[in-house]
């Protein structure tokens, strides 16, 4: 066996112990609570709540809106959750503040000129990171960027023209960077498109899932420096009726351990509702195809592998829009916390910010 093949082997056994490793991981639902779409914090309607993290520090969260400017300032939360008793209910969440996020010359974004999706803390020096998800229509790139907590900007990331779009290439309208997290040693970002660039294949339908690029970012650097591929699943059920419209992506990602993740797939199907999924998943093993325009029909390029963690079909719960998730508070009794949040896109018919707590065992 020659020393690639013998390294790949490797690779493959570890991954599979790694992953397996992590099928005794007990997730625990231990309630929920929710905000009916209407509701109002210091007069500016709260919703579209795409990306959550846990502020360990002060024991709070953070919440970005993927509000356009359109009805309020680009903005992102401040909130408290309550889970002293082991449980989350309702009254349980608390909106402590709102910040406006500025421009990159510290301006208010002109309404409709950027789409937030996804917030991390880098608890020191106490910088938010951020993404937009662009706008292919208008040809506007997707982006990756930092600020102060008072919504000033710092910096942002360089990324690789394979994700402007231009048409033939690049990213979809609104399938692009729905996800953010720090690697497990905050020396790497991780973000994804949602479903596959232009050049990579089709979006996802209920026959197929779709190849998705999952960027690592150094930290550092404040540049790409490998990317991914991670098959979706095809869209959980057609829409009623069949011909309205239906979707499945990868909306947020989550480090667990090193090169581990958990990832969230939404499927949504007009006439269905949603199908929320949590996978475990890992770049260990997979190929880095950063210098590949186009992975279609590239049948070498080793996929992420992924395991099923959660089907929150299981909760018997009408399920939102869920695209957030993020670690929370130890409960009293030792174990961690997983919170997962929606975005309720301002839909007065039938949709409400939903918030979901687990406990992992």
């Amino acid at each position: 066996m020659n020393m690639k093949k013998l390294l790949a082997t490797s690779l493959a056994a570890l991954l599979s112990a790694s992953i397996n490793a992590h099928q005794s991981m007990k997730i625990e639902f231990i309630g929920e609570a929710t905000f009916a779409t209407g509701y109002h914090y210091n007069g500016v309607q709260v919703g579209g709540l795409s990306g959550i993290d846990f502020d360990q520090a002060n024991q709070s969260f953070i919440a970005i809106s993927d509000d356009r400017g359109q009805l309020g300032p680009v903005r992102y939360y401040d909130l408290t959750i309550d889970l002293s008793d082991g449980y989350l209910n309702e009254g349980d969440i608390a909106f402590t503040g709102m910040t406006e996020i500025l421009d990159k010359d510290g301006s208010s974004f002109a309404p409709a000129s950027v789409d937030p999706e996804s917030i991390r803390l880098l608890p020191f020096p106490g910088l938010l990171y951020w993404t937009s998800e662009g706008d292919a229509h208008q040809g506007v790139a997707p982006f990756v960027r930092i600020m102060t907590r008072s919504g000033q900007p710092v910096n942002e990331f360089e990324l690789p023209e394979k994700f402007v779009p231009t048409g033939e290439n690049g990213i979809r309208n609104n399938l692009a960077f729905e996800s953010l997290t720090f690697s497990y040693s905050q020396k790497y970002l991780y973000t994804a498109t949602e479903n596959a660039l232009v050049q990579d294949g089709a979006m996802a339908t209920t026959e197929r899932g779709s190849p998705v690029r999952v960027l690592q970012l150094d930290v550092a650097k404040g540049k790409a420096e490998k990317e991914f591929i991670y098959q979706t699943d095809p869209v959980a059920a057609p829409s009623v009726p069949a011909d309205a419209f239906n979707t499945n992506g990868l909306v947020e990602l989550l480090a667990v351990s090193p090169f581990q993740f958990i990832a969230v797939e939404r499927s949504f199907s007009v006439g269905v509702g949603n199908s929320i999924k949590l996978y475990l998943t890992s770049t260990l093993g997979a190929s880095n195809v950063s210098r590949l325009n186009s992975v279609e029909e590239r049948r070498h390029v080793r996929h992420m592998k992924k395991r099923l963690l959660l089907d929150l079909a299981d909760l018997g719960l009408t399920l939102d829009n869920i695209e957030g998730i993020t670690f929370g508070p130890t409960l009293a009794t030792g174990e961690k916390t997983l919170i997962l949040v929606s975005d309720n896109n301002f839909n007065v018919n039938g949709q409400f910010t939903q918030f979901l707590a687990f406990k992992l065992n």
